[in-house]
């Protein structure tokens, strides 16, 4: 029994040792690729506005919604110290240095990041990646490159516009339905978020759309090799559900690493 125990055991550190390791070399021959020229621009921006333009509506709810309740909260919890000055630095701060950018990534892993894995997964179970380097073309200057180039680009954008998005709707609760001053609420902003909090939420956002298009694309590339991969449609539905729950645990992870070596 002890013996069994300790064989799955390390069995289990072996497969995680060889799977990270894969994931290594996959990322480092996705960045070689990146950024060895020459790149096809159409198919970057194809990507772009996959990854990016078709994620705007959500964004723009999610960050507004957000902001909303930010500020409802802020208000009623700053209401019994006497402090609803502070409002717009709360509302500011919170949105730039963390709700931005972590709940920007978490809602392009769902929406842009699952249909990633399994388009490449359903072109590996199909064949298509072999048929593509039989005919001598790298697939990963062909389907990795512009899915990382246009995460890098999309991913900042996006969360700019949550940021932008929540402050105003910060402001629709603080300002126009509590009644807080609007000066109050702008000066507290002015006066708190500086560059290194902008600075935070936009190295935030760089990495975390590497992390997204890196975990996507390699659970995709290898969907015929990995433990929770398989053959198949179940193959792909399985591989791509572990996307987005790793996806999203490493965003949240990578989120506290980031925030304790920067703040």
């Amino acid at each position: 029994m002890i013996r069994k125990a300790i064989q799955n055991i390390g069995r289990e550190v072996i497969d995680f040792t060889y799977t990270t390791g894969m994931m290594g070399i996959f990322l480092f021959q996705c960045l070689f690729h990146m950024f060895t020229p020459p790149h096809k621009l159409f198919a970057i921006i194809k990507q772009i506005h996959f990854i990016g333009s078709r994620s705007t509506i959500v964004i723009v709810f999610t960050g507004m919604f957000t902001g909303m309740v930010l500020a409802l909260q802020g208000y009623h919890n700053l209401k019994d110290f006497g402090s609803t000055d502070l409002l717009g630095s709360a509302v500011g701060l919170g949105l730039i240095q963390e709700l931005g950018p972590v709940l920007t990534a978490l809602m392009v892993i769902g929406r842009a990041g699952s249909a990633i894995c399994a388009e490449i997964g359903i072109m590996r179970h199909s064949e298509q990646i072999d048929a593509l380097e039989c005919m001598g073309i790298d697939p990963y200057r062909f389907l990795m490159v512009p899915k990382f180039i246009a995460a890098l680009i999309s991913l900042p954008i996006l969360t700019f516009i949550f940021d932008v998005v929540g402050i105003l709707g910060g402001y629709m609760v603080g300002v126009v339905l509590m009644g807080v001053s609007e000066g109050s609420y702008f000066q507290g902003m002015y006066n708190s978020v500086d560059w290194a909090d902008v600075q935070l939420g936009l190295v935030k956002s760089i990495i975390f759309g590497m992390l997204i298009v890196w975990i996507a694309t390699f659970k995709g590339y290898f969907l015929h090799i990995l433990k929770s991969g398989g053959h198949g449609a179940e193959g792909v539905s399985r591989v791509t559900t572990d996307t987005v729950v790793l996806s999203s645990v490493v965003i949240l992870a990578s989120d506290y690493l980031i925030g304790s070596i920067m703040l």
